[in-house]
């Protein structure tokens, strides 16, 4: 186990009701709040009425700023940001799944400076200073409701990148699972997806000798494919939603990491190249690459691909080769079963497409420092994905 500091500072409010509390948590940081949501469903659910009534009981004043979509624009945030300003806005209320939290994320920062948002996603400027981001999180999947990244596309070179800083972590999050009742099949199978990918990118990018975190990983794993199908055949089972949700938040809060040393996101690596030149959902393209990313590595030597995998679906700890296949077409098997695409071809991207995908993919790799992933590489994950 290598040396690590743990730190959340998020405060997290889990359970039924606990959104009656978000006036007096808010009330807190200032008066003036931004009310970051997406494009429909907050508002048509009564979500975004029920929390402005509840803020303006506390004396609040809200400004609401609607309209972000699935892969956060970084011209939307632009701006957002244009809004906090010019409305001394003295915190961010971001209600939605990982895109709209994202983007309360990347106002809080940008509205403290006068430079563009985007050079702290390229390296180009360090934050100093943020607005306090409360969040109300409506889907499992992203766990941006309790940790310090954020993710942002720039329209304009086709870029989807992300970045973290440890003034990013919200001050509060309020995660009721009743929230995530109303949330689509397909959305919900996308957020699972996530959820998995995250663990899947820590556990087989690490080279083990954590048994306490490796074990956490599992059961998280397990816990999520469980219980995507269940949520998905049955959407307002509570439990079901309860166990989803808190293992998405789980699964990136920092300690899922903690102690494994160096780390990669090679799947989100590739996939972000998909949304930000084909804006297909982020969950639709984690289940494309990953199961293209495990038979790349099949074969590789690394026994925890074999161990995770078991853990997965309940097999044996067969640890040899045989089992490495069958371990990924039972996960192949599971995006099926909760509807998910498993090829290129099912996002209505050809293999001709490849090329351009993998040249969009470098920039982000070199930002990452995730240089091994060059164009031959990046290639020949992607034909395996075919």
């Amino acid at each position: 186990m290598q040396n690590f500091v743990y730190h959340n500072p998020t405060k997290v409010l889990f359970g039924r009701g606990v959104l009656e509390q978000i006036g007096s948590e808010t009330s807190v940081y200032g008066k003036n709040v931004l009310l970051v949501s997406g494009c429909n469903h907050a508002r048509q659910s009564g979500l975004i009425e029920r929390i402005a009534s509840i803020m303006a009981a506390h004396d609040l004043n809200v400004i609401n700023f609607d309209g972000v979509q699935p892969n956060p624009l970084l011209s939307h945030v632009q701006k957002g940001v244009a809004i906090a300003k010019d409305n001394e806005i003295d915190v961010i209320c971001a209600v939605g799944g990982g895109s709209v939290i994202d983007s309360g994320k990347a106002i809080a920062c940008g509205a403290l400076v006068e430079h563009d948002v985007w050079k702290f996603f390229t390296g180009k400027k360090g934050i100093k200073e943020t607005l306090p981001v409360i969040a109300v999180s409506t889907l499992a999947a992203s766990g941006s409701e309790m940790n310090s990244g954020m993710v942002l596309t720039r329209e304009r070179s086709q870029q989807k990148f992300g970045f973290a800083h440890r003034m990013l972590f919200p001050k509060t999050s309020f995660m009721d699972p009743e929230l995530t009742f109303s949330v689509s099949a397909r959305h919900t199978a996308y957020g699972a997806v996530d959820a998995l990918a995250h663990l899947a990118e820590f556990y087989l990018t690490s080279s083990g000798g954590t048994p306490v975190q490796d074990k956490y990983m599992e059961g998280l794993a397990a816990t999520i494919v469980e219980c995507g199908p269940r949520a998905i055949a049955k959407p307002d089972d509570y439990e079901t939603r309860a166990a989803l949700m808190w293992a998405a938040a789980l699964s990136l809060n920092g300690l899922s990491a903690a102690g494994l040393g160096k780390v990669g996101f090679p799947m989100h690596l590739i996939e972000h190249s998909l949304s930000a030149l084909y804006n297909v959902p982020h969950g639709a393209g984690l289940s494309v690459v990953m199961p293209g990313w495990l038979k790349y590595n099949q074969g590789s030597g690394n026994e925890r691909i074999s161990r995770f995998l078991s853990a997965l679906f309940n097999e044996p700890g067969n640890l040899d080769l045989l089992f490495e296949k069958a371990g990924i077409e039972n996960l192949i098997n599971w995006l099926r079963q909760i509807n998910t695409p498993t090829t290129l071809g099912e996002l209505g991207i050809s293999e001709s497409d490849i090329p351009e995908i993998t040249e969009n993919s470098l920039s982000l790799a070199k930002v990452w420092r995730m240089r091994e992933y060059d164009q031959v590489r990046v290639e020949e994950i992607l034909r395996l994905c075919v």
